[in-house]
């Protein structure tokens, strides 16, 4: 729902009804994860998708009936052997997708979620996507840490799925939880899609360089809240990184610091170093690397030679930091493609972030073997 909010919000305030379909499950290599969505608007309009095109004709039919109808619809697309021209996944993956129609009538708390989405404030939506009463599907509880409103249809049911969901956002995990029809644990007959919202992940670039102008630009792409940081005031401008949410004139191990003191550093950040001048690398790294737990970093990684990298890490030893520490640092920074401009190398960069995140090798597809998509 996230990247049809503006659009949603816009027809809900309107007055309109329009048709929300939601990815709520997935098996082997579906194109699009838990929570991407599509909407199709009253006059037909299509914004977002739920498979990269391959069964959005048969959604916009199913939505377009939803929002004629008002009932929504848990709906699973596969590819069949048996008929190759059967709408369904190509990649061979099966997709659950539950379309229901939005309206400020039926979703009167959407305004508050857009609210917290951009304010980037934790939120939930837990929808029941499956019940043996037709009535029930569709009702939806809004969960945050120190509230819930909204409702399931059963006081039993809403305390279940607040206190799960609330773990769920914690680790902002998105899922589908299954209970009896009236909330009991370990029955089945109610499924219940839990949507957790946290705020983008951080990407921290340290070094204002052409190299971080173009690793912003990335960053920004791939959902990052992106922050440039450098200690030089004539080169750490809002001017030079327009691609930047944020950027900050300060000492970087100092301004690591303060993010790290107010809690704003956790195991969705990346930090990538691009100073390769020891007075400002070291410093910081040695900051980054010693975090652990849930502050430590989805990768840290530092921009250098060969040469650079061994002098680095000695220094970084004179520090005290153990080998165990020093292998999260990922340097020379990047996968190899053979790159040479910074827009070149900023997505050889990215495109290291992304192989860590979900366990990718970074080798060709075409001459691996098994699943494209990863799990992570």
């Amino acid at each position: 729902m996230r990247d049809v909010i503006a659009e949603l919000l816009a027809a809900w305030g309107h007055g309109s009804t329009v048709g929300l379909a939601t990815v709520v499950g997935t098996e082997r290599s579906a194109p699009r994860p838990a929570g991407a969505a599509m909407l199709v608007l009253p006059d037909g309009t299509v914004c977002g998708s739920v498979s990269g095109g391959c069964v959005e004709g048969a959604v916009h039919e199913l939505a377009t009936e939803v929002i004629a109808s008002g009932r929504p619809i848990l709906q699973r697309f596969g590819y069949s052997d048996e008929d190759a021209f059967a709408v369904g996944l190509t990649c061979g993956g099966i997709v659950d997708i539950f379309v229901e129609p939005v309206s400020a009538e039926v979703f009167a708390e959407l305004a508050g979620v857009a609210d917290d989405i951009a304010a980037g404030r934790p939120v939930a939506v837990a929808t029941v996507i499956e019940h043996p009463d037709p009535d029930r599907v569709g009702r939806r509880l809004v969960v945050r840490s120190d509230a819930a409103e909204g409702g399931l249809g059963d006081p039993r049911a809403d305390d279940a799925v607040t206190d799960d969901a609330r773990g769920l956002l914690a680790a902002g995990t998105t899922t589908v939880l299954t209970y009896g029809p009236d909330g009991q644990r370990m029955e089945t007959g109610m499924r219940v899609f839990v949507h957790s919202f946290q705020p983008r992940p951080r990407m921290i670039v340290f070094g204002a360089i052409d190299f971080a102008a173009a690793l912003t630009r990335q960053g920004g792409l791939l959902g990052y809240s992106v922050t440039v940081c450098d200690a030089r005031p004539v080169f750490a401008t809002a001017a030079r990184f327009p691609g930047a949410d944020e950027v900050v004139v300060a000492w970087p191990h100092r301004y690591l610091a303060e993010e790290i003191a107010a809690g704003r550093i956790d195991r969705r950040t990346v930090l990538c170093v691009l100073t390769h001048d020891p007075k400002f690398d070291v410093p910081v790294l040695d900051v980054a690397l010693r975090l652990d737990g849930d502050r430590r970093p989805a990768f840290i990684g530092a921009m250098g030679s060969r040469t650079t990298h061994e002098k680095r890490l000695a220094r970084l030893r004179e520090t005290g930091l153990a080998d165990e520490q020093l292998a999260r640092l990922s340097s020379p920074i990047g996968l190899d493609l053979g790159g040479r401009t910074p827009e070149e190398t900023a997505v050889s960069i990215v495109a290291e972030i992304i192989a860590t995140r979900w366990g990718g090798t970074g080798a060709r597809l075409g001459d691996t073997t098994g699943r494209v998509h990863h799990d992570g």
